[in-house]
């Protein structure tokens, strides 16, 4: 940890170096531009009377002053993405000493209907999520939160091969996320790409090839007037025709640009992404087969997106009332811009959705890739077939802090069900969300909170935090009862990991020792694997009854009236519990 926080350190330094010098260098071209442009003018009011002079002294003090402007935006540019690296590295800084409450939370992603995450904290203030992702676009940010959620068990050597090729690419990394952050876009690409794929043409087949004509007549026109071939007149009613065509096909344009509003800042942002993508050397398989998905049409998918950002700030000069009037009068330029965005779309929207994909695949593949460098001492899980489900060396829950984090080890083979006992705040719940996030992380390809870990891969399903349904009007008991018959259903059809935390709290001691003792011996004659912790040491009697299940349990020790905890899981039945020691020290009772 300590490296990856020099290095950080370090790389926020240099970027702090190189944008010192490019302020330096943006001031000293805002001087000379002024200066420039003080020459300019004084050339032009000196020579005035030698027109010759005059004008070549303001050609090259224009061209010299553009050439400036140029400069001064491509540098500032550069400036702002040093900035958001500079930020990059601020951030993993921060997170290294554990601060991370100020990022995303992920939220919007809370279901308490899935599987498993809203029982193990993977979204939401404090989660995994919030700790692990790096995301700078929307679409990034629902492809990270799809695989923690996806809970499927294939092709993990692949996801840790891609995982561990990007981990060692930070400059690549840390230089996309930096791309993918300069545009904040107020419409998310989810719904750019829906639009482009339903998106129906307005205008006539036809129109396409009008303004063309018409420019060339415009040309031919101004040209004639220029030598006083024909009237200024023709121009003028030219100029007007075209307002009237273009005023014609104005209620259709207008409302296609509203549609495609923003996109230009997509589109910009995406198509540097893009040529990040294909410009980059990968060698995991995953990730050379999504690079290939951008490389199946004639042009690159950079270039082809480009394009069409190149179009749509063209589409928007219409807001330009000079450009708008002159271009529209002379050239038909709306009917023109809306043309080449229909033709666009015609001929790309078969493969747009796949493009976006691919970058929201390596915007999320960023973050695990990020989390792996971050914590080079957790082991990747070595996979294999026998009946072990895990085999781990000091497991450990990864957002608690090393120092003061107590590691287990923790060992449980095919259709055995572990009953967990211990005390009150022993470690029990904090146990099986450890177990439960190494499993997902283990199947998303990450590495987990380990010195050794074998897997042979299971999906999860858990059952640990239920609460009860006022909109719905459905009591505690009877949200936990469908929570349960969740399960069973869905162990039916496949083989799942299963977790449980203190079961039928909802209804008195003695129904729920009997419901309790029923539903652990359904799931162990179910062949289940899984562990459920509970309070009821009853529970514990039917390790007489099945050799599949097996005892645990996490102790409390009071000593000289004073509360104490290891945390450290043991074979056997918890005989210190502390829920009336804790009423009678804190004078409650």
């Amino acid at each position: 940890m300590k490296n990856q926080l020099a290095f950080y350190q370090q790389e926020k330094e240099n970027f702090e170096t190189q944008l010192a010098v490019l302020k330096r260098k943006l001031a000293n071209i805002s001087f000379i531009r002024f200066a420039v442009f003080l020459a300019t003018a004084a050339g032009v009011y000196f020579f005035f009377n030698e027109r010759i002079v005059m004008i070549i002294s303001t050609i090259i003090g224009l061209s010299i002053f553009v050439y400036l402007v140029l400069k001064y935006i491509k540098l500032q540019r550069k400036k702002t993405i040093i900035e958001a690296k500079i930020k990059i590295n601020t951030i993993e800084i921060s997170v290294l000493h554990r601060n991370y409450a100020h990022l995303e939370n992920g939220k919007e992603f809370i279901n308490s209907h899935h599987f498993y995450s809203n029982d193990i904290d993977l979204f939401g203030d404090g989660s995994f999520f919030q700790y692990t992702n790096r995301t700078s676009t929307f679409q990034g940010k629902a492809k990270l939160a799809e695989i923690f959620t996806e809970n499927k068990i294939g092709f993990i050597v692949e996801k840790q091969n891609a995982i561990k090729e990007l981990a060692e690419k930070v400059t690549w990394r840390q230089h996309f996320a930096a791309l993918a952050s300069l545009d904040v876009v107020k419409k998310s690409p989810e719904f750019i790409v829906k639009w482009i794929v339903n998106y129906k043409p307005v205008l006539p087949s036809y129109l396409s090839r009008i303004p063309l004509i018409f420019s060339i007549i415009s040309l031919l026109i101004f040209g004639l007037v220029s030598f006083g071939s024909i009237p200024f007149s023709i121009l003028v009613v030219w100029f007007f025709i075209g307002l009237f065509i273009s005023g014609g096909f104005m209620k259709k344009t207008s409302k296609l640009y509203q549609e495609i509003d923003e996109s230009s800042k997509v589109f910009k942002q995406y198509h540097q992404l893009l040529d990040l993508i294909e410009s980059e050397n990968f060698i995991s398989k995953t990730l050379i087969e999504s690079q290939k998905t951008i490389k199946t049409e004639d042009k690159k998918a950079s270039l082809i997106f480009k394009q069409f950002s190149k179009i749509l700030d063209s589409f928007d000069n219409r807001n330009n009332d000079i450009i708008a009037i002159v271009g529209n009068g002379l050239f038909l330029l709306e009917i023109n811009n809306a043309c080449k965005v229909e033709k666009w779309i015609e001929n790309h929207n078969h493969i747009v959705e796949k493009w976006f994909e691919v970058v929201a695949f390596f915007d999320a593949q960023n973050s695990l890739a990020n989390f792996n460098f971050n914590h080079p001492i957790f082991v990747f899980p070595v996979l294999n077939d026998t009946k072990e489900v895990i085999k781990s060396e000091n497991l450990g829950h990864p957002l608690l802090k090393p120092n003061k984090r107590i590691d287990n080890n923790f060992t449980i083979t095919d259709t055995n069900f572990f009953i967990i006992t211990g005390a009150n705040m022993a470690g029990k719940s904090t146990f099986l969300r450890t177990v439960s996030l190494s499993i997902v992380m283990a199947n998303c390809g990450l590495p987990v909170c380990a010195t050794h870990f074998e897997y042979s891969p299971i999906k999860l399903i858990t059952s640990m935090r239920t609460s009860d349904n006022l909109s719905e009007d459905e009591s505690y008991f009877y949200s936990e009862l469908k929570r349960l018959k969740f399960i069973v259903d869905e162990i039916a059809n496949e083989e799942y990991f299963i977790i449980l935390d203190e079961i039928l709290k909802g209804t008195n001691s003695k129904d729920k020792a009997i419901g309790s003792k029923k539903f652990v011996e359904k799931l162990s004659k179910s062949n289940s694997t899984g562990i459920i912790a509970t309070h009821d040491v009853s529970l514990c009697e039917l390790e007489n009854e099945f050799s599949t299940i097996k005892n645990f349990y996490f102790e409390a020790e009071i000593n000289d009236n004073e509360l104490s905890f290891d945390y450290k899981l043991k074979n056997g039945i918890c005989k210190n519990m502390n829920a009336s020691f804790l009423l009678k020290k804190m004078k409650i009772v």
